[in-house]
């Protein structure tokens, strides 16, 4: 319970990053909620050892739930606090271990109506709520008698040491209590306690904002306004006009899984120009959504909070506990491979600007034009199509696939659940059961919400509603993946982008991750940030293995392969626009990091964003991925707030490993280092340092010198 409110603070990052945990038949810790009139309080019940009442949750449910929740908890932790026999792992961690199912499985519910299911009168709850729980999270780490129970067996453990990973789950708990204020004296605390307050209330606004945005800025199109589209797109966006009530026009909506196709195949300029402003203003308008001035209120309470503990910015000491450890050594990694990325900008923006030239356009090229130019210079080098990739990426072909490469390196079997035996919270949502193959050991449900609507937020992200751990025996594993395709017209398939197709893998790759766990504590399926990327950015190479190409990317007319010589041109093509991917992401990780080690004092968010991307020498023709007034990642929670430079870190992990396989015998799909991947890699979760548990996989550690390789850049010199 403690490691889902104190290690991070902010609605979105608690309900995106940790995990749940779930009663078992043998809990000691005594379960107050067996009898109740509010679902959302309720064991859960039904096949598979209880799953969640998604069909009977409702919004009025959510306020009365979840103080009653925080109440049974809080009674829970003074329980164990107050325990008058001396402090032990048993009775202080375990015990701690146990507590507060009821509120993991409100915060179930919550993080539905948050992330899959938002709503104005949720909103309302919502902002009601954030303070209220944040004050909540603050009476457990600043719990004097509690944290002096914990710090006595830390510090008993350091001469009678525990096993394993009773040690670890010691470790990470001592330490997300001494991270989270609990040394502090009487003052300091209550001004953190405060802090965390007023922060709790700014993330939940920033989110929203950007919610609002995504939802009203819609681009309407006639008939006339349609060259260039491709036919699926534009199917797509006539079903989404006629939902809206805009029969007989064509939508646009404000998300990037809309967008982006949009700006690389519409001819007409001015309406690129029109839907790229709304899509990288949101969050930057204005108005009463804008959030540069909440922006620049959460920056200054982080360091007046971090400062209460003694450190001189928020990235010292947020990044203590990471892999990279300083914000110099992530910044050091970032700068290693930022020059290379903005001189490939360069040539990418040379080829675009021959084309233009050829092409009789007198301009020269913005950020609206790049995804466009891009697809024609793609086209010129390498005689490659992005919408005749797409005709073979159909997305329940995709997911065959995952099932695939599931059964081929996990031994996973995945069979659909029958309709109506498992509850869902939308009719988009459908359920498998995950089985060993072998045995027929049950491993868990997995739940797929694929399709954009209102109310979703976007982008694509995995969640776990029931985590592994054998405290009290197994408890099996439901998790879902979640993600934001253009649902298409009645009786078409679902066709996707080659991107897309690779993010599908990557948030599955985060599923993989929670169903092979095979740690004892719940704590211990908590994640490192700059590491934890590392296995779903690692399961996208799967997607161009010839047995994932040969089976499952078939044309969604003929059924027929995708030709050998498309295949070729998709490899050989592997580096292009490595220049854009790369630096529209580095470009918010750096943004990032230089935020969090700023004076926040009188900061302007946006000449703060201007000048330090010029003193980058940041590209103009392109934006960052995600600019600051919509950096949910960082601003909507603390998950990643100087973390984003993890995916970067986590890819030198992901390439250095990758080429393990290419060197193996049997590839991609070599049983011996599939054996050491889920053993080493995927298993054991945070029950060992990650730096040991990759020296283990690989014999050493990994090489930025794959990185640059996979991304076509020159390697640097030793």
């Amino acid at each position: 319970m403690y490691n889902k409110l104190i290690a991070v603070t902010g609605l979105t990052a608690i309900l995106l990053v940790t995990s749940c945990k779930y009663e078992t038949e043998n809990s000691e810790m005594k379960d107050e909620t067996q009898s109740t009139e509010n679902v959302l309080l309720e064991k859960w019940t039904g096949p598979y050892s209880g799953v969640p009442a998604f069909d009977k949750m409702e919004v009025s449910d959510v306020k009365p739930a979840m103080r009653k929740a925080m109440e049974l908890s809080l009674t829970e932790i003074d329980s164990i606090a107050n325990n008058p026999e001396p402090p032990n792992f048993e009775n202080t961690i375990e015990a701690m271990e146990r507590s507060g199912k009821a509120l993991d499985r409100v915060f179930v519910y919550y993080g539905i109506f948050s992330s899959n299911m938002s709503s104005p009168e949720f909103r309302e709850v919502q902002t009601e709520l954030a303070p209220e729980i944040s004050e909540y999270s603050s009476k457990i780490s600043q719990n004097e008698k509690l944290f002096q129970r914990i710090k006595t067996v830390y510090e008993n453990a350091k001469t009678n040491p525990l096993d394993p990973d009773q040690q670890r789950v010691l470790e990470l708990v001592y330490k997300d209590f001494e991270m989270n204020g609990a040394d502090l004296d009487a003052t300091k605390k209550a001004r953190y306690a405060e802090i965390n307050k007023e922060l709790s209330s700014l993330y939940t606004k920033f989110s929203n904002n950007v919610l609002h945005d995504e939802e009203n800025y819609v681009t309407f199109l006639n008939k006339d306004q349609l060259s260039g589209l491709p036919d699926d797109y534009i199917k797509s966006a006539a079903q989404i006009a006629k939902d809206k009530g805009h029969e007989g026009e064509y939508a646009v909506t404000n998300t990037r899984s809309s967008m982006d196709p949009f700006l690389t195949y519409s001819d007409e300029r001015d309406l690129r120009k029109k839907v790229w402003t709304n899509y990288y203003a949101r969050g930057d308008n204005g108005d009463d959504y804008d959030n540069n001035e909440l922006i620049a209120q959460i920056l200054k309470l982080r360091r007046e909070r971090v400062q209460l503990m003694g450190y001189d910015n928020y990235a010292d000491w947020r990044l203590q506990d990471r892999m990279a450890k300083t914000p110099e050594n992530a910044m050091d990694l970032m700068m290693k491979v930022w020059p290379a990325a903005i001189a490939r900008v360069d040539e990418e923006v040379a080829d675009m600007q021959e084309i233009a030239k050829e092409e009789g356009a007198n301009i020269t090229i913005e950020p609206w034009d790049y995804r466009y130019y891009a697809e024609k210079v793609r086209k010129k080098k390498y005689d490659l199509n992005s919408d005749e990739v797409k005709q073979y990426l159909q997305l329940d072909k995709l997911r065959d696939a995952i099932f695939y490469v599931a059964d081929r390196l996990f031994n996973y079997q995945f069979t659909p659940v029958e309709e109506g035996k498992v509850p869902v919270f939308h009719p988009d949502v459908n359920v498998w059961e995950v089985t060993d193959k072998d045995s027929g050991e049950f491993i868990g449900l997995w739940y797929l919400d694929p399709f954009a609507r209102t109310g979703k937020r976007s982008g694509a992200w995995a969640t776990m509603y029931r985590s592994h751990n054998m405290l009290d025996g197994k408890q099996t594993v439901l998790a879902s993946n979640n993600s934001n395709f253009v649902k298409a017209a009645p009786g078409e398939p679902v066709l996707i982008s080659w991107d897309d197709a690779e993010t599908f893998f990557h948030e599955f790759g985060h599923a993989l991750h929670f169903f092979s766990s095979n740690v004892k504590y719940p704590t211990l399926n908590s994640g490192v940030r700059d590491y934890t990327e590392f296995q779903s950015q690692l399961l996208e190479r799967w997607l161009s293995t010839d047995e994932v190409i040969n089976q499952f990317l078939v044309h969604y007319q003929t059924g027929e392969p995708m030709p050998k010589e498309l295949v070729e041109k998709i490899k050989k093509s592997s580096t292009f626009n490595q220049g854009f991917a790369t630096t529209e992401y580095l470009a918010s990780a750096l943004i990032d990091m230089k935020l969090h080690l700023a004076d926040p004092d009188n900061i302007d968010i946006d000449k703060f964003e201007r000048e330090t991307l010029q003193e980058l020498n940041m590209p103009k023709e392109l934006p960052m991925r995600h600019r600051t007034p919509q950096f949910g990642h960082v601003f909507s929670g603390e998950g990643y707030a100087t973390a984003y430079y993890g995916y970067l870190w986590a890819d030198v992990l992901t390439s250095d490993a990758a080429e393990a396989f290419q060197e193996a015998k049997g590839g991609f799909y070599d049983s011996e280092v599939a054996k050491k991947l889920v053993e080493y890699l995927f298993a054991p979760r945070n029950s060992m340092d990650p730096a040991e548990a990759y020296r283990l996989f690989r014999g050493r550690e990994a090489e930025i010198d794959a990185l640059m390789r996979d991304r076509g850049f020159p390697v640097p010199k030793n």
